[in-house]
């Protein structure tokens, strides 16, 4: 029987990876892991694994590169038969590895929307999840072969948050261009990026939990906001750097215009937002739900937005040093200055009034 968890609790995030069979995901999963022991070599990061049949191949390739705990789904597809036992699956690997994050990879015949209903059915049961996005992972040779004959395929391009373009490298340019035109027939108006031989960036497959942004908030370094831009691979985004000062130690966010950016910011352009900030009043996420009751005095809370939905964590620091508002804004290619304009101009970042103090807006872009 499941127990609601107190809400004072910061929930596990969970990241839902899908595609067809062979397109990669398993090769983007294990690219993700040594960015996220180089930033926090503490972090633990678990896996849930479905396979058709009783071959788990990939488990095994994702054992060995020391994810935190893996449990394996094997046999039926996740979003049919094996539906019912996510829930334990996700019981199993909170109780006995303690995950900062969990993934969930699905097989190549599951359907991305019945997983996402599943998982939110959970997180309102159990209070203890949140789903943080939906990635589906195409790989561009062999797509407009298995877009024709898997119904499925198109669902999982459709049904997902982000599309990741993976085995592109060794298309010409004008197979290339055939392969966006059969990708755009689906007219799914889905964000879409490309991977570097399988890589991606963490920043933007993951959005924050309270480990990852306590590790950002604690690099004294911070004009290297991202974390990810002094590599050998190429991104495909762009990242801003935000930091709002006040000479008040007790000033904080205007939540009223940060959220009109929240509300309005077009997910084809802005792909995450990620922020620590200073309020007064407690905020709610975008399903309305009140993060921290009936605050009373000033707080520190952690915004996580992603593709169009976000969540905030209460966090138990008070550092009167600290900025009010430390932000990451990570955009689509050629869409950072527009917003890095938009945010210079104070429409989305301010102090609250009356108490703000004299303030201080720096917007730079750092990748």
């Amino acid at each position: 029987m499941a127990t609601n968890t107190p809400k004072s609790t910061p929930r596990i995030p969970l990241t839902i990876i899908t595609g067809f069979a062979g397109a990669g995901k398993t090769t983007l999963l294990l690219n993700l892991l040594p960015q996220l022991r180089a930033q926090n070599p503490g972090y633990k990061h678990a896996l849930i694994k479905n396979e058709i049949g009783d071959l788990n191949v990939d488990t095994l390739l994702a054992a060995s590169a020391e994810i935190t705990g893996t449990r394996e789904l094997l046999g039926d597809c996740i979003c049919c038969t094996n539906i019912g036992q996510i829930q334990d699956a996700l019981a199993q690997l909170d109780v006995e590895c303690g995950p900062d994050r969990i993934v969930i990879e699905t097989s190549g015949s599951a359907e991305p929307l019945k997983l996402v209903l599943e998982v939110n059915r959970i997180a309102g049961v159990t209070g203890r999840y949140e789903l943080d996005g939906v990635v589906s992972v195409v790989d561009a040779e062999n797509w407009g072969g298995y877009a024709d004959v898997s119904f499925t395929a198109e669902l999982q391009a459709r049904q997902t948050d982000l599309i990741v373009v993976n085995k592109w490298e060794g298309l010409g340019e004008r197979e290339f261009d055939v392969f966006l035109d059969r990708l755009g027939d689906l007219d799914v108006g889905t964000p879409m990026a490309k991977s570097d031989r399988g890589w991606v960036s963490k920043e933007l497959l993951f959005g924050w939990d309270p480990k990852m942004a306590r590790a950002w908030v604690s690099d004294h370094g911070h004009e290297n906001a991202s974390g990810e831009h002094k590599h050998e691979h190429k991104s495909e985004m762009e990242c801003l750097s935000i930091t709002l000062t006040s000479t008040n130690p007790e000033a904080n966010t205007d939540r009223a215009k940060l959220e009109s950016l929240l509300k309005t910011a077009p997910k084809d352009e802005v792909y995450r937002i990620k922020a620590v900030l200073y309020s007064l009043t407690s905020p709610k996420t975008s399903d309305g739900e009140q993060v921290h009751g009936q605050q009373s005095g000033r707080a520190r809370y952690i915004l996580n937005w992603s593709f169009g939905r976000w969540t905030w964590t209460h966090d138990n620091v008070n550092d009167a040093q600290a900025p009010v508002l430390r932000m990451s804004v990570f955009t689509a290619q050629y869409e950072s200055n527009k917003w890095l304009k938009r945010i210079e101009s104070g429409e989305y970042i301010a102090l609250e009034e009356p108490h703000g103090g004299d303030g201080k807006l720096e917007v730079k872009r750092v990748q």
